[in-house]
């Protein structure tokens, strides 16, 4: 029988996803959210929070909450929101953390790192999650596909509480696994995840994106530069639905890279979820991107090591200009940004 209630900060395509999967399995979960009409539809028992979608399909309720009007503690806290809201939603919930508790980080980025600071690295847990969905509107998630989902302690050990975590997430999905590696799956989402920030500079989908062989260069110089600065830091690595770091790698070969782009293709055709997460953010919900807390940073960390990140850098400056309404989002921009890696 599920034990310690858990309380899922940010109710949106992750936090929604697997907070539905952990009620239905039975857990304690209590749901916090910043938009009202969510928060209403899930605790609500005519309407509930829907998981549409080919991977399963079903309606939960459950108690919900804006932060403002959430009361009591809780051991078990998973942090679901976008990555530059992080530091904002970790002192919000602060105070509803258990002193002998933790933060999971269900998010995108080294988001790990902001939370440790507030709440201190004994009570910080990593996790890196690779599936697909979406927010849909109040009360309904897509889960697009499914996809890698990893935990790990931050300093690498296999600690009781992480196995116990794992034994809660394998309610979500039956494939999760432990690692003493958390970073280095971190640093490959990275990798891979400025890879979907270049797919939302225009319309194509991410497999469309990555199948198209005038964009190969763009992959191969993108995997290349965060893998560069990666192996600065002392990370190994790990690959992922068909992420391969060493084809990035400084030994990586160009029909190695090639294989991994065809690999991460095959992987995104399977998924309802055409495109990126950064895209539904340009294109459909009209909001400015993680990028200033997912990709920016790796510039900083390069330059700690003396290497610089030039088309890294050209996205980054790419992105804000769709979000400062400066910069049409076409598929040419992808063409440019592929230009720039031959310039």
């Amino acid at each position: 029988m599920p034990d310690d209630p858990i309380l899922i900060w940010g109710a949106g395509a992750i936090g929604g996803t697997v907070g539905a999967f952990l009620v239905r399995a039975g857990h304690d979960v209590t749901f916090v959210d910043v938009v009202e009409d969510h928060v209403d539809a899930i605790a609500d028992p005519s309407r509930g929070l829907a998981i549409t979608g080919p991977v399963d399909q079903l309606r939960v309720t459950a108690p919900a909450f804006l932060p403002s009007a959430l009361n009591g503690t809780w051991r078990k806290v998973f942090l679901c929101v976008k990555a530059h809201h992080t530091e904002a939603a970790t002192q919000a919930l602060l105070p509803h953390l258990a002193d002998d508790g933790y933060v999971l980080s269900l998010q995108n980025g080294l988001c790990e790192t902001v939370i440790e600071r507030i709440v201190g690295r004994e009570r910080t847990v990593g996790a890196f999650v690779n599936f697909g969905a979406d927010w849909m509107g109040p009360g309904e998630v897509m889960y697009g596909n499914r996809g890698a989902v990893v935990l790990g302690e931050l300093d690498g050990r296999i600690t009781g509480r992480l196995a116990s975590l794992h034994r809660t997430m394998l309610d979500f999905d039956d494939a999760a696994i432990m690692t003493d590696n958390i970073w280095g799956y971190l640093w490959g989402k990275l990798a891979y995840g400025a890879m979907l920030f270049a797919q939302a500079l225009g319309q194509d989908s991410i497999a469309g994106s990555l199948a198209n062989p005038a964009l190969f260069p763009l992959w191969r110089g993108l995997g290349a530069e965060v893998m560069a600065v990666a192996d600065a830091e002392g990370i190994r690595a790990e690959g992922f639905n068909g992420f391969d770091p060493d084809a990035f790698g400084r030994n990586g070969t160009a029909a190695a890279a090639q294989a991994s782009v065809d690999a991460m293709v095959a992987h995104n055709r399977t998924s309802t979820k055409t495109h990126s997460g950064v895209w539904r953010d340009l294109a459909i919900r009209k909001r400015r991107t993680e990028v200033d807390m997912q990709i920016a940073p790796i510039s900083g960390i390069a330059a700690r090591h003396g290497l610089t990140t030039p088309l890294t850098d050209r996205l980054v400056a790419m992105i804000h200009e769709i979000e400062d309404g400066t910069r049409p989002m076409t598929d040419d921009n992808l063409s440019e940004l592929a230009g720039f890696v031959a310039a």
